[in-house]
């Protein structure tokens, strides 16, 4: 509704994981450099935790389509999976026609393609999202999954991203080995102030604002103080501040713009 307003390209403010978006704060930068050293290094085990919202999902797309051809890459966007599923699902995304409906089946056409891939140069990552809310027993079958090594080197290496909780489990002490096999963790905590001003920009720019539209420093206090830091909660307020300078005929969004969008939402709650 607004695009041709604002002159911009596409909406700024979606909250689809689009990895074009990803706006790099320190701390994102520095969990984006963890998980690519994790794979291409072959740690095996390697987590990624943060708040709902905080931008999770759109950093392993970034990371999936960064990582080299030599890397065979699958994502697992569906926690509530039994044993066997998730193996499907996992050899799905790798390509692979999938014979038999049996777990052990399974195992050995994954173990059968790691082998593959490890003779002609490549590696191997599973991006598994959401993972706190994996069954224990998928949990230890991810474990399991582990085993499927060489003397020198890890055929497949596991990203298990989710919320806070998934630290919590991983702690319980029926989860031990799996959480010793951890090499790498990382943390997404929500944006500061003057981050979260530099994200709106830099999502305006994405869409191809080009100075055509400027959120002053008060409305990014505001919407700091609505969206504590949390990208997704930040796109959704932003969204409708957009749409609130668009009627009021302004570009250079303040304090109103904000107070309203703030206003419309609390409405519909």
């Amino acid at each position: 509704m607004y695009l041709e307003f604002y002159g911009l390209k596409e909406m700024p403010f979606n909250i689809t994981p689009d990895p074009r978006f990803l706006f790099f704060s320190q701390q994102h930068r520095e969990a984006f450099d963890h998980l690519i050293y994790g794979i291409e290094h072959r740690k095996g085990f390697i987590e990624l935790t943060g708040e709902v919202g905080s931008g999770k999902t759109t950093l392993c797309r970034a990371i999936l389509s960064k990582l080299s051809s030599r890397v065979k890459t699958a994502l697992v966007l569906n926690p509530s999976l039994s044993q066997t599923q998730l193996l499907r699902a996992i050899l799905n995304d790798f390509g692979i026609e999938v014979k038999g409906r049996d777990r052990l089946s399974y195992i050995e056409q994954l173990n059968a393609y790691l082998l593959t891939q490890m003779k002609e140069g490549n590696n191997v990552a599973v991006v598994i999202d959401e993972a706190q809310d994996l069954h224990p027993t998928v949990m230890e079958q991810v474990r399991l999954l582990s085993n499927l090594e060489t003397d020198q080197h890890k055929l497949m290496q596991i990203v298990l991203a989710g919320q806070p909780e998934l630290s919590a489990r991983l702690a319980r002490p029926e989860l031990r080995q799996l959480r010793q096999r951890i090499m790498v963790r990382c943390c997404l905590r929500p944006l500061t102030e003057d981050e979260t001003g530099q994200y709106i920009e830099h999502r305006l720019q994405v869409a191809g604002a080009n100075g055509s539209v400027r959120f002053l420093p008060g409305a990014v206090r505001q919407v700091y103080n609505y969206g504590k830091g949390i990208p997704r909660m930040i796109n959704g307020l932003c969204d409708r501040v957009m749409l609130a300078g668009y009627v009021a005929k302004n570009k250079m969004i303040g304090e109103a713009e904000v107070e309203r969008a703030v206003a419309d939402m609390e409405a519909v709650r």
